[in-house]
């Protein structure tokens, strides 16, 4: 009976959005490495390649997910996850113009070796972004949130890379949206960290509110300054 009043709760469905959107926003470089850590492969292995690369990075990205979920309980950790979210959202818009560069493998292990390595370093912006998101989502549903919400990113890494990057270039706008969401998802996960939680939700009304716009402004001014700094800096340069 909890589960199914969980999905009439519209926090759950809001979660589970949040967490669709940081995903097909923030898979899209790995779909790259993905495709470009396997390219110089003959076609049967690239599939092998892919199919496997990208098996074992989602089932190392749910194992950080659910361990994240878990860490953000302690006190700092969501003010320093808020902290993170930001620079990733700055950092996904700054670097939207640019270019992803990435060794092509020979060999099939080489190539799923490869590929595993960059989605492990390259994984965090998810783990964060997933795991604040699952945090608007009711309590007692939130691994079903996680578990649903990767679930969905299976398809997106290995089948809609092609289609989510043509789809950023031709809209830039999704990209922008994206980075918003990382700030706001950083400003209310800031506000619920349990070391001032209280104090800022008694000297401050509204402070989730507050704080999420705040942080949707910040990322957007900052990351757009910056990718203009870059492009200026490109275009100087040639």
């Amino acid at each position: 009976m909890e589960l199914m009043a969980a999905f009439s709760d519209a926090s759950f469905w809001v979660a589970l959005g949040s967490i669709m959107v940081a995903n097909i926003l923030l898979s899209g470089d790995n779909a790259v490495v993905i495709a470009l850590a396997s390219r110089n492969l003959p076609p049967k292995q690239q599939k092998t390649a892919i199919f496997w690369g990208s098996a074992a990075a989602i089932i190392l990205r749910v194992v950080l997910t659910i361990t994240a979920v878990q860490l953000l309980s302690v006190p700092y950790l969501k003010m320093i996850g808020a902290i993170l979210l930001l620079y990733i959202g700055v950092q996904l818009l700054a670097d939207s113009d640019e270019d992803s560069d990435m060794k092509a493998e020979s060999n099939i292990w080489g190539a799923i070796r490869t590929i595993l390595i960059a989605d492990l370093v390259m994984s965090l912006d998810n783990v964060i972004a997933v795991a604040a998101a699952a945090q608007k989502g009711p309590e007692e549903t939130r691994l079903i949130l996680l578990i649903i919400g990767l679930g969905l990113s299976i398809p997106l890494i290995i089948f809609g890379s092609t289609m989510l990057l043509k789809v950023m270039e031709r809209f830039p706008i999704v990209i922008t949206v994206g980075a918003g969401l990382l700030g706001l998802l950083a400003g209310g996960m800031f506000v619920e960290d349990p070391v001032i939680k209280d104090t800022l939700k008694a000297a401050i009304g509204d402070a989730n509110t507050i704080f999420e716009i705040a942080g949707v402004i910040f990322v957007i001014m900052l990351g757009t300054w910056l990718k203009r700094k870059n492009r200026g800096k490109r275009a100087h340069k040639s």
